[in-house]
């Protein structure tokens, strides 16, 4: 296989671009004519016998266009069949094409053969019609048969270009081809394929999953910045409430070091969520192509993408979570640990994973981003931190059992106080001042963890599930 894409490169013209990124359209990566051949490159590693093509030329300069044509020139010469549509023509890429299907106005033939040597059949063709005019020396042969069958040519020679081609022995030739050719050989059976797609979802999973592992690695603005971030506001918040953690005399102490966690599922929780989305907006857009080309299904694309986020927003939460438990002062004991950076887990993937599903449920990440925003709010409200779940009105109460921002504080308030039996300073012990004050109880500290899992895997199935059933494309 690596051989067979060796050779792909290789016709391509690729093998000096082969570690090449290839970038945002306008803006980095592969220039315009780069991506046309390696689009050709990525049809032709499937093997096809039959490659369409429209307008491989279109938007590129002569120079641009000529190389393109090459490329088309070269699968040509495998042994493959090339259709394409083409716009204005320069000579030499006219010339490169061995027939020629001409249609005017209305989609009525009126050519269907070969080209010939120098345009030669094409031109004696219509050379051969009486009242056309003859082309000039040097003069295109694709503009002047273009001048030379306009509507306005059929009217003053009172003739029909169409009639003329169903009369002339190149049209016969061609029905007695497409009759001979739609016979099947003795012996032969109709094609059959088991399954839509050549490689089994096991297989199609694995492949989008090395591939966006690829592309992660290789997208430092994304990953690096994201990192950098969380590092910076792991110091930040660790030098803002040094050593709160053990703290607990008065309640105000408390809500100092419930407000390193508000603070941080909120900062980093939303940057994860805004940062995520121009990222999965652009591998949408190459999804839909290579789904187009029939390469996989939307379920092993989703996988790869959901997948991904894994192990980069564990190292982000240990990342955050070491930095900012020694500098808080915690109760170093493994379970609060571990309770601490779990949540923080969960918490940083739900918001990646409601990124990436406002992507999967709108057009583009624009309007993503709008909707999205307007949740934060609401979390931010709701969450428990500004007013404590008992304190909200009733007929808004539900809404703090559906925020997962209520859940992620829940379970880190019980995680690391819900158990504390030292009293404070009016003799109340910590557990039932929390308890009291907030309703977080620390006997459903095994449930909160479940809700929030249930968050991340709710996003991540939504994000899959809008990747399958809606379609966005313009075109």
């Amino acid at each position: 296989m690596q051989m067979f894409i060796e050779e792909v490169m290789e016709l391509v013209e690729l093998k000096p671009l082969k570690d090449a990124l290839v970038g945002l359209p306008g803006v980095n990566g592969l220039s315009t004519e780069q991506r046309k051949r390696l689009t050709i490159a990525v049809e032709l590693v499937a093997n096809p016998s039959i490659i369409f093509m429209d307008e491989p030329t279109s938007g590129l300069d002569a120079r641009a266009a000529a190389i393109v044509m090459r490329t088309v020139r070269n699968t040509v010469d495998t042994g493959r069949t090339v259709v394409c549509t083409i716009h204005q023509p320069s000579i030499d890429i006219f010339e490169a094409f061995d027939e020629l299907f001409l249609m005017k106005r209305g989609g009525e033939e009126i050519y269907a053969g070969p080209l010939g040597h120098h345009s030669a059949d094409l031109i004696n063709y219509y050379e051969g019609i009486h009242g056309v005019s003859k082309i000039k020396d040097g003069y295109n042969p694709a503009t002047w048969m273009l001048e030379v069958t306009t509507i306005g040519q059929e009217q003053m020679l009172g003739i029909d270009f169409s009639d003329i081609y169903k009369k002339s022995e190149l049209y016969q030739r061609n029905k007695a081809l497409i009759k001979e050719q739609s016979q099947p050989a003795p012996g032969s059976t109709d094609l059959y394929f088991p399954t839509q797609y050549s490689q089994s979802s096991i297989t199609q999973c694995m492949a989008c999953l090395w591939k966006q592992n690829l592309s992660y690695w290789r997208n430092p603005p994304y990953n690096a910045v994201r990192f950098l971030f969380t590092t910076v506001i792991a110091l930040l918040f660790g030098t803002i409430f040094w050593d709160l953690g053990g703290k607990m005399s008065q309640s105000q102490d408390l809500f100092n070091a419930m407000g390193s966690m508000y603070a941080a599922v909120l900062f980093i929780g939303i940057m994860n969520c805004t940062s995520v989305q121009p990222v999965v907006a652009v591998e949408r857009t190459v999804f839909y192509r290579e789904r187009a080309a029939g390469m996989y299904s939307a379920f092993p694309y989703a996988f790869g993408q959901v997948v991904i986020e894994l192990p980069y927003t564990l190292a982000q939460a240990t990342v955050y979570g070491v930095i900012v438990y020694s500098m808080i002062g915690f109760e170093w004991t493994a379970p609060k640990f571990f309770w601490y950076l779990f949540f923080m887990y969960f918490t940083l993937l739900y918001f990646t994973f409601y990124g990436m599903m406002a992507v999967g449920l709108t057009p583009n990440y624009h309007i993503a981003s709008i909707v999205s925003s307007a949740f934060y709010a609401i979390w931010n409200l709701f969450s428990g931190f500004i007013i404590p779940r008992p304190k909200v009105p009733i007929w808004w109460r539900w809404y703090c059992w559906v925020c997962p921002v209520a859940w992620t504080l829940y379970g880190l308030v019980v995680s690391q106080f819900g158990d504390v039996t030292t009293p404070m300073e009016d003799g109340t012990p910590v557990k039932d001042f929390i308890e009291g004050y907030f309703d977080f109880k620390h006997s459903w500290l095994g449930y909160v963890a479940t809700v929030v899992v249930a968050f991340a895997v709710l996003f991540a199935f939504l994000f899959g599930f809008a990747i399958m059933k809606l379609n966005f494309q313009k075109r």
